[in-house]
């Protein structure tokens, strides 16, 4: 028989109970659902993913709405009043920079108009100076000595005739270019017209309106009398354009000087 102290001393023996194959099988179904998910599986984890994002966006926003919470009603009336200051300052700023703007696009219209201007001047005035050929509408006056010397105060009553015709440009023989100074004086062989000798025929080329250039030569007891009282036979012939090439070089004046502007 055995003692029963040393019985009730002795723990009891412990066995490792075998696991049942329903407890096997779902192990299995388990390692393979997480290597070889399913398509139900896959959006149900997409789902979770948005999910969990759209939280943490959620909790981020409410972190960033939180910037004035503590504020007090005075505070966030400054903060207004601040930001409203800031619009109407941006707002004077655009419509002075718009102005400025604006000012410049008049100050580039007002220069290019003046630069015209000043353009069109100096051209009318480089013709006047014949400093530059011209060409254009006028008539030709061929003067031939027949039976007499053509006097130099003739020529020159001719040539304000003309003038007051206003006539634009004139050259005589194709070499000279008569300006407001040129002379004229009477030499043996001809007429000196600003220094160069010239002799019959002379050929004046005027360029103006064409008939009143020719009623200007044919006037009672106008140009073409005095030149034929000089013993000289005058042709006038109309043209509808005529080149004058002959230039004056440009001289500075020694003592005019142009006024300051008022």
């Amino acid at each position: 028989m055995s003692d029963p102290q040393q019985s009730a001393e002795q723990p009891p023996e412990m066995h490792a109970v075998p696991s049942g194959p329903d407890e096997d099988s779902g192990r299995r179904r388990l390692r393979q659902a997480l290597l070889h998910p399913g398509r139900s599986q896959v959006v149900v984890a997409v789902l979770l993913a948005v999910v969990a994002f759209a939280a943490i966006v959620q909790v981020q926003t409410a972190e960033d709405d939180d910037t004035y919470a503590g504020y007090r009603e005075q505070d966030l009336v400054n903060v207004l009043s601040g930001l409203a200051g800031a619009s109407r300052r941006a707002r004077a700023e655009i419509t002075r920079l718009e102005e400025a703007r604006d000012e410049l696009v008049s100050d580039t219209d007002a220069e290019r108009v003046a630069l015209q201007q000043a353009t069109n001047e100096a051209d009318t005035l480089s013709v006047l100076a014949g400093l530059v050929p011209v060409t254009g509408p006028g008539i030709r006056i061929t003067i031939t000595e027949v039976t007499g010397r053509v006097r130099a105060d003739t020529i020159l009553n001719m040539v304000q005739g003309l003038r007051i015709a206003s006539a634009e440009a004139m050259q005589f023989n194709g070499q000279v270019r008569l300006v407001a100074q040129s002379s004229f004086t009477s030499a043996e062989g001809g007429l000196v017209v600003d220094g160069q000798l010239l002799s019959s025929p002379y050929v004046v080329d005027v360029i103006g309106d064409p008939s009143a250039l020719a009623g200007a030569m044919s006037i009672l007891e106008g140009p073409r009398v005095d030149l034929a009282e000089d013993g000289a036979e005058v042709e006038v012939e109309v043209l509808a354009s005529l080149d004058i090439e002959s230039v004056r070089p440009a001289v500075e004046p020694e003592y005019a000087q142009p006024q300051d502007a008022q």
